[in-house]
């Protein structure tokens, strides 16, 4: 039996494809005009990867902000469900998620059956989020790749005050102006969103284990800086984007074998 779990993002569409225990194929691309249109595609591709058909399909679950749109899902759940239930699918010690993603980010606590327990948004604002090191990026003039390792080498801890993405961007071109060297500015923007994601963990119980979500965590200066503050050795997953739509999938079989169960 083949389960689906279809994360439509605010950046990216990402689609996961089950077979009983594992994981057949992540297929992921960016969301074009239209969200819908770029969901069907992105699943078209994984179903051709996986070498089956939406007929084949068991169960499928959507999740994400557009996770009503697709018109072929059985189900859909909010992004907060999906990534607990993916964080536990990938690392069943999981307990506690930390999902930053392109335009908000969450704290999840959850049991050991990936059920959400008690979750803190960030969702008033960009700071901390994908969209915060894409307007950097552009104000620094550095590719947005070259942006995921670079501050390692930066030997200059400076911090960001603000947290706003418009007072923050005005504040690291001060310090360009004043002669700071830019990857001393992107290490302190990679600072600034490990600061304010951990701000949202200090809201709710810190659980082990602590598994990071969302693209900003495959960004390895966030991680660095969020491993110094908590002062705890987060679970990475292979590929941090793709837990939403692996938790939607597993969410996908699980419904089914729950009813399948009933019915007996």
């Amino acid at each position: 039996m083949n389960f689906a779990g279809i994360d439509t993002g605010s950046r990216t569409v990402k689609v996961a494809i089950i077979s009983d225990d594992k994981i057949v194929v992540q297929y992921i691309d960016d969301i074009g005009i239209s969200s819908l249109n770029s969901s069907i595609q992105c699943t078209e591709e994984a179903l051709k990867r996986a070498g089956i058909t939406v007929k084949d399909l068991t169960y499928t679950v959507s999740t994400g902000y557009g996770r009503a749109l697709i018109p072929f899902a059985d189900h859909h759940v909010s992004d907060i469900a999906s990534h607990a239930r993916g964080a536990v699918w990938l690392f069943p010690t999981a307990r506690t998620i930390l999902d930053i993603g392109g335009q908000d980010s969450k704290a999840i606590n959850c049991d050991g059956r990936g059920r959400v327990i008690q979750f803190v948004l960030n969702e008033k604002c960009a700071g901390g989020t994908g969209r915060f090191l894409e307007v950097m990026a552009d104000l620094l003039e550095v590719p947005f790749e070259e942006m995921m390792n670079i501050s390692f080498n930066s030997q200059k801890k400076i911090a960001l005050t603000s947290t706003c993405v418009i007072f923050a961007k005005s504040e690291a071109l001060g310090m360009l102006l004043e002669g700071t060297e830019k990857i001393d500015v992107i290490a302190a923007v990679h600072r600034s969103i490990a600061i304010q994601s951990y701000k949202l963990l200090g809201k709710m119980s810190k659980e082990k284990d602590l598994v990071l979500t969302g693209g900003v965590n495959k960004i390895a200066g966030v991680v660095k800086e969020i491993k110094e503050i908590s002062n705890m050795e987060p679970l990475i997953p292979p590929d941090p984007q793709m837990v939403g739509a692996i938790g939607a999938a597993a969410i996908a079989r699980d419904r089914y074998l729950a009813k399948q169960k009933e019915r007996k």
